[in-house]
């Protein structure tokens, strides 16, 4: 799906996601690429290579480097993804949007 909620649920409860660069699951999921605060994987193109490389990354970094997988995992535990915040943001973005004359 192109955006939905599973990827929210998944960050929620600890699960990491690999996820197709689109719609809002670019704008949910922060890609991890060893030196950044990523919250998952993203691959850009829908193409089976692609998407075994990116998925290689995520179990590579599970099997070789244990502690930064578990950060990925709970900097998506830590994410405020409720109404609250949402409806802030979206505020902000007004705000600077009328303001940026």
């Amino acid at each position: 799906e192109p955006c939905g909620l599973n990827q929210l649920y998944a960050m929620h409860y600890g699960t990491v996601p690999v996820v197709h660069e689109v719609g809002g699951l670019r704008d949910t999921v922060r890609h991890y690429d060893g030196m950044n605060d990523g919250t998952g994987w993203k691959f850009e193109r829908a193409e089976a290579d692609k998407f075994a490389w990116v998925l290689g990354q995520a179990v590579y970094t599970y099997q070789e480097h244990r502690d930064a997988f578990v950060g990925v995992a709970v900097r998506g535990m830590q994410q405020d993804l409720g109404w609250d915040h949402a409806a802030y943001m979206y505020e902000q973005k007004l705000l600077e949007a009328k303001y940026a004359h």
